[in-house]
């Protein structure tokens, strides 16, 4: 068999059955399983798919906001609440997309903060609480995933400097690199850390290594993790070779 058609059946047999291992691809294409995983190699390097432990999965993108606002509440909190506890009443905070930053905003009440964000999610949570100096970023709405994208968004945080970014991600590699499943919201999360004197990474324990083919920012550009189990020994040692502090539910990991 060619190793084109390999690598659409591989594909196809991912999107239809979700997450397979080695053993079970090499099974259902008669192949070795050293072939598969060149194969896999090969598609990870064309960003088609995500290799995992065992085998391989495949990125099939974002999800809109209300599919995922209620999956891992506990765990989202427990980070909301370890990473409202970093910012000092004064400060300025950026607030990324996404689920966990929503839950952040949550934590926020009642502070004197500036908070700017392109999640208009968050702006709804915040929009009455008179105590915050709130600013909503410009640009074009994605409406089933409740954010601003786009050159106007990017321009505007040119003009910004935020004392605290809490970045989302969609997956961090072993290598420390922050991944998103959506090539769109890249250019704005690179401009939010531009403007940031500190990034923090709110990643919870299925975004190691989770998902996503587009790369944000490597550990290099990360101040701290906020996560809610302890990251894997390879991540781990990559974060902290990087000056990365990581912050575990109700600890500190040097």
């Amino acid at each position: 068999m060619l190793a084109e058609r390999r690598h659409q059946l591989i594909l196809r047999a991912l999107r239809s059955g979700g997450p397979a291992a080695v053993t079970d691809l090499s099974e259902q294409l008669g192949v070795s399983p050293a072939t598969i995983r060149r194969d896999l190699v090969k598609l990870e390097e064309d960003g088609l798919l995500t290799r995992v432990h065992g085998g391989a999965v495949v990125d099939e993108g974002d999800q809109p906001f209300a599919e995922v606002a209620e999956v891992r509440v506990t765990e989202k909190d427990a980070i909301a609440a370890r990473a409202a506890a970093l910012v000092q009443d004064g400060q300025s905070v950026l607030l990324d997309i996404g689920t966990t930053a929503y839950r952040l905003a949550r934590c926020l009440h009642g502070r004197r903060l500036t908070v700017i964000t392109s999640n208009l999610v968050v702006y709804e949570e915040l929009a009455d609480d008179e105590g915050i100096e709130l600013v909503l970023l410009g640009g074009m709405v994605r409406r089933e995933y409740r954010s601003l994208v786009g050159f106007l968004t990017e321009d505007n945080l040119r003009q910004l400097h935020a004392d605290w970014l809490f970045l989302g991600t969609s997956g961090v590699r072993p290598g420390g690199q922050a991944m998103d499943t959506t090539v769109v919201e890249v250019p704005v999360k690179r401009a939010m850390i531009k403007a940031s004197e500190k990034v923090v990474l709110l990643a919870d324990a299925a975004k190691f290594p989770g998902t996503g083919m587009a790369k944000v920012c490597g550990p290099e550009d990360l101040d701290v993790v906020v996560t809610n189990a302890p990251v894997d020994p390879v991540t781990r040692s990559s974060l902290e070779e990087a000056g990365v502090e990581v912050i575990v539910a109700g600890k500190v990991q040097a």
